[in-house]
């Protein structure tokens, strides 16, 4: 009997910014300028930029924490630009840097919060706390009734993702939500949010500085310039290839050769029909299939099967 591979289904939900503006009050310039954005639903988008380019503004319009002066905004078929802010930001999650955990409430807690407002009941809210922690690696049993100064970092940001997806939302948002921890344990975070994110199929859209971790994670990226404009949205393959003017190519940086490296997924690698390894697999497995077919090597790939 063949084994089959099944293809999650996306959870996620399109998201269209349709002629957004942003304007503050004695402020000559908009903070944000007629922006229309489409982003598709299941995928990872990355917004990028230098300082005060009003990538972080576009990305609070979505939930409404900053109220657009002008345009739409539309998730899925419905737009929610008139609708009760509160309302849909119970139904989007948000991460902030460092998880933005209440420090007086347990873990548990923390995550219990929008499923509360929403009425669920004590049991349903502990098999979402338990599960989640699962998701996201922390061992419920361990973790559930600790307080937020007895995790590390890193314990904090995944407790942060946990709490974001507690009700099952269609989106996630992200602002810098790696940028506070040591580039060890961010690497490993972004490696989770890979593997989360390969099971979940959400619509997640992340601000980060840093353009390597846009490039490890996104799906697509939306390049902003001085004056909130996007200069370039494309995937991050073409971006590198085929940057749209100076100012990206200065953005991305030397090296863009080796990042592109990176991206190529391990049926583009000319390795013929080499062995495929995940971390975490059984060495002796691995081992027995190489021994199979002769071969000396095996190509080790992540949840999205990148070399």
């Amino acid at each position: 009997m063949s084994e089959t591979t099944t293809t999650p289904e996306i959870s996620g939900r399109s998201i269209l910014l349709d002629g957004v503006t942003k304007r503050y009050p004695g402020q000559a310039k908009p903070a944000v300028d007629g922006i229309t954005l489409e982003i598709p639903a299941g995928k990872i988008v990355m917004l990028v930029g230098p300082s005060g380019c009003g990538k972080t503004t576009t990305l609070k319009m979505i939930n409404r924490l900053i109220e657009p002066t002008e345009g739409r905004v539309v998730l899925g078929d419905e737009d929610v630009t008139g609708i009760d802010g509160d309302e849909l930001r119970r139904r989007i999650g948000y991460v902030i840097q460092a998880g933005g955990l209440f420090p007086h409430m347990t873990v548990a807690a923390n995550i219990a919060v929008v499923p509360k407002m929403l009425g669920w009941d004590a049991a349903r809210i502990r098999a979402r706390v338990d599960e989640l922690l699962e998701l996201v690696s922390l061992d419920p049993e361990q973790y559930r009734d600790r307080y937020p100064k007895e995790l590390s970092g890193g314990q904090q940001q995944r407790v942060g993702v946990a709490r974001a997806l507690a009700a099952d939302p269609p989106v996630l948002l992200m602002d810098e939500p790696f940028g506070a921890v040591d580039p060890i344990t961010r690497q490993r975070l972004q490696d989770e949010l890979i593997r989360i994110q390969a099971e979940l199929q959400k619509t997640i859209v992340i601000v980060t500085h840093d353009f390597d971790e846009a490039v490890k994670l996104g799906d697509w990226i939306v390049v902003f310039a001085e004056g909130a404009r996007i200069v370039q949205y494309d995937t991050p393959e073409r971006i590198l290839a085929e940057p749209a003017d100076a100012f990206v190519e200065e953005f991305i940086g030397s090296g863009a050769g080796l990042k592109q490296l990176t991206l190529r997924r391990v049926d583009e690698v000319p390795l013929a029909d080499s062995v495929v390894a995940h971390p975490g697999d059984a060495a002796r497995d691995v081992l027995a299939r190489m021994d199979a077919v002769g071969h000396q090597h095996a190509v080790v790939v992540d949840a999205r099967q990148r070399p």
